[in-house]
C-alpha cells in the first residue's frame, strides 16, 4: 500500500521525490485493513495544488484494491503513529467448509471441525491487561513488547467466528501468534491454560504456529480530541518496561 500510495500522491501533489508516509500500524503481508490512517508531510503549495479534490485525485491513480476515504489537513501535533490510543482488529474464521462464501475466500480462513467459543473466550480473558507480550511477537532490537489488551471476544457472526480484539498497539506478530494460540483450544487440542502459560513463560514458543493473514483485518484506530495529539504522542513514545 504505501508504494502504491507514495507514487499516487507524488503525481497528484507534483512532487519531485516520492513523499515518505507514517501509518497507525503496520500489517504482514497477507493483512488487510479497512481502518488505516497515516500522515505525510507536504510542502503548503503542493497541498494547495489537490486541496479541491484529494480523495478522487488520488482514488484516481490508485488500484482497485486501495481507497482513501478521507483526507485533510492534521491538527497541529498528529502523528498517524505515535498519537493513537488504540488499534482494533478483527480475526474471522470458518469451522464449517460448507457455509464458505466463494466471495469471502480471500478475507476467512477454514478451520476443521467446530471451534468452542466458550474456551477460547475463557482463555483469551488471561490474556487481557497490561503484560509483556514477548512469547507472542517477534523481538525487534530496541522495540518493547509490553502492550495494553484491553479486548478479547469471539463470536458467531452468521456463519462466520470472528474476533475482536483492541489494545493500546500491537507488536509485530501479535495478534496472529495470539489467534494461533486460541485456535487449538477452540479445537479440543489445548488446555485452556495454555495461552496464559505461553504468556507467562515471556519466550516464544515453537509450538505457537501464527495464524494465516489472509483472516485478519485492521478494523479501526482510535484517537484523542485535536488538542491531545501531542501529549499522546509524547506517552506512546517513552518506552514501557
Amino acid at each position: 500500500m504505501h508504494a502504491e500510495l507514495s507514487l499516487a500522491l507524488s503525481v497528484v501533489a507534483r512532487m519531485p521525490i516520492l513523499p515518505r508516509f507514517v501509518v497507525a500500524g503496520r500489517t504482514d503481508a497477507g493483512v488487510h485493513a479497512r481502518g488505516q490512517v497515516c500522515h505525510v508531510d507536504l510542502p503548503a503549495l503542493a497541498w494547495a495544488g489537490m486541496a479541491d479534490n484529494p480523495v478522487g485525485r488520488l482514488n484516481g491513480l490508485l488500484p482497485r484494491d486501495i481507497r482513501v476515504n478521507r483526507a485533510a489537513i492534521a491538527a497541529d501535533g498528529f502523528d498517524a503513529r505515535f498519537s493513537a490510543q488504540w488499534r482494533r482488529y478483527a480475526y474471522r474464521v470458518i469451522d464449517s467448509a460448507e457455509n464458505l462464501d466463494p466471495l469471502m475466500r480471500n478475507y476467512v480462513v477454514t478451520v476443521s471441525g467446530p471451534l468452542d467459543l466458550v474456551a477460547m473466550n475463557e482463555a483469551g480473558q488471561a490474556l487481557l491487561g497490561l503484560k509483556d507480550f514477548s512469547a507472542f511477537c517477534r523481538r525487534r532490537d530496541g522495540a518493547t513488547t509490553v502492550r495494553d489488551l484491553r479486548e478479547l471476544h469471539w463470536f458467531r457472526n452468521g456463519p462466520i467466528v470472528e474476533l475482536r480484539i483492541l489494545a493500546d498497539a500491537f507488536c509485530h506478530g501479535m495478534v496472529r501468534s495470539i489467534v494461533g494460540s486460541l485456535l487449538p483450544v477452540g479445537a479440543g487440542r489445548r488446555d485452556i491454560s495454555w495461552p496464559a502459560e505461553l504468556a507467562a513463560a515471556s519466550v516464544r514458543d515453537p509450538m505457537v504456529n501464527a495464524a494465516d493473514p489472509a483472516g485478519l483485518v485492521l478494523e479501526e484506530v482510535g484517537y484523542p480530541s485535536d488538542e491531545e495529539f501531542g501529549i499522546q504522542a509524547d506517552a506512546t513514545r517513552r518506552r514501557r518496561h
